[in-house]
């Protein structure tokens, strides 16, 4: 099939090339754009408590807003608010313009000291405002703005800080780490592969390649989140642009490695363009579909943000992997000799003494590198375990945007002010009953909340629905909502209480943010137990229809199982023994698990299906292990390097996710590359020998075929 695939594309060039240009065209001209949502509570399915109160509150309290912002009014030189100063913020609160995304501004507060230093304005968020759309966020640079004037001749500072604040700012954020980590990605690419091949069209035609990729997945993901109402995560873009430009110079590197083998070998331009597909085609493809079906399996998730993001995912991959068999070949035939241009010696044989000689090595001590390799990715799995061990944490106050930004900026402020960090998300608390709810029990009810530990305020009083069945206290925590110290509480204290103080006949639920990020643990563990050994058999069994066995597919996860151990432990490692930080961002697991059993599975096959040419050719097991080390090597050691390198770009993203991501990815990849799929992999198959293609004989030679098919 891809022999065909092969002859056809470089028989037909421009036709392909054509097709493409076409493709990205009409879904530049019809693809509606692609909206992220910041809204948490997006994210999770109906049946968890936050989400029950979310829900009841808007039917009981239609009334009721969210605070969308939380203006933040201290003096420059930090000294006590004056008389003039608070005559000053009732001024600016009263002349203030809000977009249509707010509603009224509520009274200033002060903290209830004798001399405060700081005082706080809330806004409301208007009616149906989530933070999804870019109008609704744009608008509180426009109230920075106004502030600045408002607040000219004072003696005050204001800071904008609260829900569409932190939105905001992650948006800017984001998009700035995009634009710094695609540079990055973009000049480390050029570069490696100018080095590499002494040549600048080699070095940017990938990039090109990448970039009309870029431009098709994004329309046709945009296509499906409105055709399917997916919610997409804000950090898509950027995690997209990694991944594309990482397995998309990974899957050039495959095919250009053996397009220029063949070249040296003395083959005709056309003629090795179309033996390239014959033979990286199916290693190609099987690396691209077990990682398009890793992505997948996230739809089995039960959180909206991994729903949307591995379809859309795998919507890129898979169009990587097209254009990866069809518009790379049909680029490189047109190019011609121009493809290597200015190297002279290019279409000279590499010595491959480096390789050849690990590979030889290899070859004749595989039990020596099974028992280094494997040992070195068992010692580090087991930081996951010892001591303080790996230990997740849903504190996103810094994960999503820099700590440089206004908004946590505001929040630093208030705190030190005297005011609990809760003060700008106060926590709902709602009871719902068949029937019409007792003021005594109310305030019973309310008193209860008062001595739950880590509760800063509870209001003075509950508020009933019109029809008296429902009714809302406001609790403000004494921690930021999106802290650790704020999810325990509610999980551990508010939660329980609410529960056993609830009125007879009367069901209690806990809203806002830090129970949404509670609710998201629950969902987190059970994510767990299903994404991570449905995706690891579904790429067992793409393992074994493609190599045709039932050992190999096994030594292969295992060592990705190792990989993985090693990358999460080595994170702990870093983080939270080196750093000195409370946790790990209690998502990263899920992807590291999924980017380096995905993309490292990649590096395994590609060394496998060499080794199994090589036995095919006639040599014995570790003659085969080291040839495929000496000819594979290279282009893994390269492949390896630049993948880990794009997503070691994340770390210039500003935030402390996308630092621990990137460094936790990049380690796994280049533990992928250079300890699973240089040693571990190559060196354990020559020990097992012929076992390792047991039943399918996938290393017999065509006469060993012929003699047994005709012996039966």
């Amino acid at each position: 099939m891809f022999a065909a695939l092969g002859r056809f594309v470089t028989r037909f060039p421009w036709y392909v090339l054509g097709a493409w240009a076409v493709a990205a065209v009409l879904i530049i001209a019809f693809a509606p754009g692609l909206k992220s949502t910041t809204e948490q509570a997006d994210f999770l399915p109906k049946h968890y408590e936050s989400i029950k109160a979310t829900d009841i509150l808007a039917d009981a309290f239609p009334q009721q807003r969210d605070n969308g912002a939380t203006i933040v009014f201290d003096r420059t030189d930090g000294k006590p608010l004056t008389a003039d100063d608070k005559q000053d913020i009732d001024r600016v609160k009263a002349e203030l313009k809000l977009g249509s995304a707010f509603t009224e501004a509520a009274a200033p507060q002060y903290p209830p000291v004798a001399q405060p230093t700081v005082g706080i304005v809330n806004i409301g968020l208007a009616d149906g405002v989530t933070g999804q759309n870019e109008s609704d966020l744009d608008q509180v640079e426009t109230m920075r703005e106004d502030l600045k004037d408002l607040i000219r001749g004072t003696d005050l500072r204001a800071q904008t800080t609260g829900n569409l604040a932190q939105g905001y700012d992650q948006t800017q954020s984001g998009a700035n780490a995009e634009a710094i980590v695609m540079m990055a990605t973009i000049i480390l690419i050029i570069v490696l592969l100018g080095f590499i091949f002494r040549s600048v069209l080699a070095a940017i035609t990938p990039i090109l390649v990448v970039v009309v990729v870029y431009i098709i997945s994004r329309g046709l993901i945009a296509m499906a989140a409105e055709a399917f109402d997916l919610q997409v995560d804000t950090s898509l873009s950027i995690i997209l642009g990694v991944v594309l430009f990482g397995i998309g110079t990974d899957y050039f590197l495959f095919y250009l490695f053996r397009f220029r083998e063949r070249r040296r070998e003395g083959s005709e331009h056309r003629d090795s363009a179309s033996y390239a597909v014959a033979r990286a085609g199916e290693a190609i493809a099987s690396a691209g579909g077990a990682v398009i079906v890793a992505f997948m399996t996230l739809t089995l998730s039960s959180l909206g943000m991994f729903k949307s993001m591995g379809p859309a995912l795998a919507i890129a991959v898979t169009v990587m992997l097209l254009a990866a068999l069809t518009l790379v070949p049909a680029v490189v035939t047109l190019l011609g000799r121009g493809l290597f241009w200015p190297s002279k010696k290019w279409h000279l044989p590499s010595s491959g003494t480096r390789f050849g000689s690990i590979g030889s090595s290899v070859g004749r001590h595989p039990v020596r590198y099974v028992l280094a390799s494997g040992s070195a990715l068992v010692f580090l799995t087991l930081f996951i375990f010892v001591g303080t061990g790996y230990n997740p944490t849903f504190d996103l106050s810094d994960s999503n945007s820099s700590s440089s930004t206004e908004s946590a900026k505001g929040t630093d402020t208030l705190e030190k002010g005297g005011f609990s960090a809760g003060a700008t998300q106060p926590t709902p608390v709602v009871l719902k009953s068949n029937q019409k709810l007792d003021s005594g029990e109310l305030d019973t009810f309310r008193t209860r909340l008062e001595s739950v530990h880590g509760v800063a305020e509870v209001a003075k009083q509950a508020v009933p629905s019109a029809d008296g069945k429902t009714a809302l206290v406001m609790v403000t925590l004494k921690d930021d909502p999106s802290t650790d110290a704020a999810l325990r509480v509610i999980k551990d204290d508010l939660r329980p209480t609410v529960q056993d103080a609830a009125p007879d006949g009367a069901d209690a639920y806990v809203g806002g943010l830090a129970s949404v990020f509670v609710d998201f643990q629950a969902a987190m563990n059970r994510d767990y137990s299903v994404v991570f050994p449905i995706a690891a058999l579904i790429i067992m069994v793409i393992l074994g229809l493609v190599l045709r066995s039932l050992v190999a597919p096994w030594y292969l996860m295992l060592s990705v199982g190792l990989g993985f151990g090693a990358t999460l432990g080595a994170a702990v490692i870093v983080f939270q023994h080196l750093k000195g930080d409370d946790g790990i961002v209690f998502m990263l697991p899920l992807l590291i698990y999924l980017f380096v059993v995905a993309l490292g599975t990649d590096y395994n096959i590609l060394m496998i299906s060499r080794l199994r040419e090589e036995a095919r050719s006639g040599k014995e097991p570790r003659a085969a292990a080291a040839e495929a080390v000496r000819h594979s090597g290279p282009t893994i050691a390269v492949a390896g390097v630049i993948l880990a390198g794009t997503f070691a770009a994340l770390m210039l993203g500003g935030n402390s996710f996308l630092v621990m991501m990137g460094f936790s990815v990049a380690f796994g990849i280049m533990i992928s590359a250079f300890v699973m799929a240089m040693f571990f992999t190559p060196a354990l198959t020559a020990l097992i020998g012929h076992a390792a293609w047991w039943p399918g004989h996938g290393d017999e030679t065509e006469e060993e075929h012929e003699a047994r098919v005709g012996h039966h």
